[in-house]
């Protein structure tokens, strides 16, 4: 799975600008796929030359021209040729997860900034899920919902884990003995 795919995908949807798939990356796409600016525009321009989508500027009052962007017969084969192919093994990088790894070598006091970090942006990774799923549940496909629905349970998984290992730490930096699970 690459950038190119995520996009194709967008634009089988309808026809839309740089803007307008990077929002989609921010918004629907966040929890489980990554992208910036920096990756999608030499992205587009990959794909425009390569055919898969076509690029229309228009005219705007008082603004900037906007490139909209739309998805070609090669582009919906390709795309055809992804959904087709094997799934691939999914990829996690966490630093907070590297360091807690290598937590042996750090002071207690850092896990637990760590740790109290993790679950504050993981709280506001799990809101932002939230109001996304309030806000376009509605209009979301069943596939799509399900994948939402993935991102929010994972979310509280992962704040429910690292609340009671952070209970845990502090207990043995106190000297008590942690309570089982």
């Amino acid at each position: 799975m690459t950038g190119q795919d995520a996009i194709l995908g967008l634009l089988m949807g309808s026809s839309m600008s740089g803007y307008d798939i990077k929002q989609q990356f921010e918004e629907l796409l966040s929890y489980f796929f990554d992208a910036s600016f920096g990756t999608i525009y030499p992205t587009l321009s990959k794909m425009e030359k390569e055919g898969l989508i076509t690029k229309e500027s228009i005219e705007q009052q008082g603004k900037p021209n906007k490139n909209m962007y739309t998805i070609t017969e090669k582009g919906k084969e390709q795309f055809q040729h992804y959904l087709d192919s094997k799934l691939q093994n999914n990829v996690l990088r966490s630093d907070f997860m590297v360091r807690m790894f290598f937590g042996e070598f750090a002071e207690p006091a850092l896990i637990q900034s760590w740790m109290e970090e993790a679950i504050a942006r993981e709280e506001a990774h799990l809101d932002r899920l939230n109001n996304d799923y309030e806000r376009y549940g509605k209009y979301m496909t069943p596939t799509q919902e399900i994948c939402i629905q993935i991102g929010i349970a994972s979310s509280e998984g992962n704040l429910k884990i690292v609340r009671d290992g952070l209970t845990r730490i502090k207990q043995a930096e106190q000297g008590n003995q942690p309570t089982p699970n």
